[in-house]
């Protein structure tokens, strides 16, 4: 079951109603109602895989249990390893088996062997890598003693499978979310507003701007030996604004969605393409990954308390497992290893904290000298998104090879250029609403004109009009492949 899909607009509204007004009364009921919805939404997809993740609960749950057992550290380090061992193992089998039988058999071709590896014909479960690391959140965070261990399993169940966010995101922290389980929830009139205003702004982003964009992106790159070095460069923007809006669409209806049943998730975009810096862009961009690799990865590396070498090998680690953690191809890893690069002098000159607060933030206009630095940032954004939409390393060779030669400096022209265009403009006028917002938790947070109400619904019902007319077919959200 997908946000953008007749299914989830009945599934929505029945369980909103049975959440408030059967099971208002009753902690235990709503949770247990949350924990069935989550699996009805999770198992629309395919119902093998909800053994998969009810496993994956069950271990970590008793994992827990039997840390808050024990003071002693041998047997500490072994549950956790044995939480770790688990749910990578399963994430490992599911998603990079075949990769690395691939990769096993070329390598050993390459040295003038010939072997017949056997691929198997495994399927991705929907949404693995976002609650394998949530439920992993929960066994780091017990081990290392800043969490207690839940003593109920309801409630835990619930915080793994939590249908809003359960296959894309953002990853919360047992942290933030396990606790909301425990807390009775009353109905927030305010608050259910806002979080309906955020669906309606995540809606337009993934049906207007992401699935239009996704058009023509998919038009250029899947014939990108018919183009031209320009016209390869106006498919990698395509490409930028469609993933942007497709999973920061995303995370807005999950974290609306939320809000309408009375939970607070964290934000997991803050308006990345106006970034100054490549620091800043990645403190703004799904900020619930790039925090989680972080406080569970970089920091327990040494972070950036070593000496150079040190914070070089750790840059280049946090940034190849990100890649990697995106898919079983090289091409993710080496828009990993890229970024890297992009980020390396900015750290080693002690440049990367520079910009922290959003662009003009007391300003209604940016400087010359910050329009130019988030056009140097968008710019190198887009080089590495065509990295991360490449088939594969040679089409990413293809590709830049024509990119830096003369025919960059043609006219852009494909099939249907004439209606992207249309589609440019949409985005254009889309980017001056996130600038508007920018100061906002999302773009149009505050929406709140000083104009007659009726020109204000005007606005929303523009919304409505324009994902109706433009949102074309119901399409899969780009993160669900990861």
């Amino acid at each position: 079951m997908i946000f953008n899909s007749i299914d989830f607009a009945y599934f929505l509204p029945v369980i909103f109603i049975l959440y408030w007004f059967v099971t208002q009364k009753n902690l235990k009921a709503q949770n247990i109602l949350l924990l069935v919805a989550s699996y009805i939404f999770y198992g629309w997809w395919d119902v093998r895989f909800l053994t998969l993740i009810a496993f994956s609960s069950a271990l970590d749950y008793f994992i827990g249990l039997k840390m808050g057992e024990t003071e002693n550290p041998k047997k500490r380090k072994l549950l956790l390893a044995l939480s770790l061992t688990v749910n990578l193992g399963f994430l490992g089998f599911f998603k990079y088996f075949n990769f690395f039988i691939e990769s096993f058999s070329d390598a050993f071709t390459f040295f003038g062997g010939n072997i017949a590896a056997s691929k198997l014909n495994i399927i991705l479960p929907v949404g693995i890598s976002f609650y394998t690391f949530q439920t992993l959140s929960y066994t780091i965070d017990v081990y290392r003693k800043t969490l207690k261990p839940t003593k109920d399993p309801i409630a835990f169940f619930a915080f793994v499978s939590f249908f809003p966010q359960l296959v894309a995101g953002p990853i919360e922290r047992a942290s933030n979310l396990l606790p909301q389980f425990y807390k009775k929830r009353t109905f927030d009139y305010d608050l259910a507003v806002q979080g309906g205003r955020q669906i309606l702004w995540g809606l337009f982003k993934k049906m207007v701007i992401a699935d239009n964009c996704a058009t023509y992106a998919n038009i250029i790159f899947n014939n990108s030996e018919d183009y031209s070095g320009s016209t390869l460069l106006l498919g990698g923007v395509f490409f930028a604004f469609q993933i942007y809006g497709d999973f920061s669409g995303y995370s807005d209806i999950a974290i609306g969605t939320s809000r309408l049943f009375g939970f607070d998730l964290m934000k997991n975009f803050a308006f990345p393409y106006f970034s100054r810096d490549i620091a800043e862009f990645w403190r703004r961009w799904h900020i619930s990954l790039s925090t989680w690799f972080r406080d569970y990865l970089y920091i327990p590396l040494g972070g950036s308390k070593g000496g150079t070498w040190m914070k070089i090998r750790n840059t280049f680690i946090i940034f190849a497992v990100s890649g990697f953690w995106h898919g079983a191809n090289w091409t993710f890893v080496l828009w990993g290893l890229v970024n890297a690069m992009y980020f390396l002098p900015i750290m080693l000159l002690n440049r990367n904290r520079n910009n922290m607060e959003i662009v003009a933030h007391d300003r209604a206009l940016p400087t010359i000298k910050e329009v130019f630095s988030m056009l140097v940032t968008f710019t190198l954004a887009v080089l590495s998104w065509i990295i991360f939409r490449a088939e594969n390393i040679g089409h990413v060779k293809e590709i830049f090879s024509k990119i830096f030669s003369s025919s960059l400096f043609s006219k852009p022209d494909f099939y249907q250029m004439e209606i992207a265009n249309v589609i440019l403009w949409v985005v254009a006028i889309f980017m001056l609403i996130e600038w508007i917002g920018r100061k906002q938790e999302f773009a149009i947070a505050n929406a709140k004109f000083r104009i007659p109400r009726v020109l204000n619904w005007s606005f929303y019902f523009v919304l409505v009009f324009m994902i109706l007319i433009f949102g074309g077919s119901e399409q899969d959200f780009i993160y669900f492949q990861f």
